[in-house]
């Protein structure tokens, strides 16, 4: 049995006018709003936690972000039990040609959601492995021994030129003007340990707060709404959203 302490959290930073973020915690959506909770997983349970970034300079991210998470979340439950990895990785890739079909054919049929668009970072628990999926540039780190490590790498075009002057531009996203994506999967169940703690967040706390200051706000224990409050303070240019997992 394995026992996860999650805090997840989601607010409007200082610039823009509305949340265009959300966060899935199994099958609670958390938009303008911070939870709690906890988890024993057992050999036949699932369990997803993921962070989907609305695609600000697009129109109507929040419901690319809104309908994605639901998409998903619907989608993971009613995958069948007892897939092998392979079958699993086939399956979210299945699912994300579909979302990303249904996101452009929005589109397509009403103005409003043309070019719409949103990342998507994920901690899901299957078959009693821990795997991490990634479109865009959202992320996932580990805090291990007191070292804080990306485990996912950023699908834009400051990680291809190693510039980051150019950390708004992405090269993949679900939508967003993307004809097709792609979603790196890793299987990462050896590198979940006692006393590790994982962060899903978006770049709205990434680009306020260098790793040298989550580290230091995960040594103090920080929980999601602080480190969210942490990213606004040093000036919440964009929506902040993130999810701390503990291993205990």
């Amino acid at each position: 049995m394995i026992e996860l302490n999650i805090s997840a959290a989601s607010w409007t930073g200082r610039v823009r006018s509305q949340n265009e973020d959300m966060v899935l915690v199994d099958h609670q959506f958390i938009r303008e709003d911070s939870c709690q909770t906890q988890f024993v997983l057992g050999r036949e349970d699932r369990l997803l936690i993921a962070v989907a970034d609305g695609m600000g300079g697009h129109n109507r991210g929040d419901v690319a972000s809104y309908d994605t998470l639901h998409n998903l979340e619907y989608y993971f439950y009613d995958i069948p039990s007892s897939l092998t990895a392979g079958d699993f990785n086939e399956a979210i890739v299945d699912w994300l040609d579909s979302i990303n079909n249904y996101i452009i054919s929005k589109g397509r049929a009403d103005e409003q959601f043309k070019g719409m668009g949103t990342t998507l970072v994920g901690f899901a628990y299957y078959n009693n492995d821990f795997y991490s999926l990634n479109c865009g540039d959202s992320r996932l780190y580990r805090f291990h021994n007191h070292q804080l490590t990306q485990l996912t790498k950023d699908h834009s075009l400051s990680n291809m030129l190693a510039d980051e002057k150019r950390t708004n531009i992405i090269t993949n996203c679900i939508g967003g003007g993307f004809n097709s994506s792609f979603i790196d999967m890793v299987q990462m169940t050896g590198d979940v340990a006692q006393g590790d703690v994982f962060l899903l967040c978006s770049d709205g706390l990434t680009d306020m707060l260098p790793d040298g200051e989550i580290s230091g706000l995960f040594e103090q224990h920080a929980d999601a709404s602080a480190l969210c409050s942490a990213a606004i303070e040093a000036g919440g240019i964009d929506n902040v959203s993130c999810c701390v997992i503990t291993v205990k």
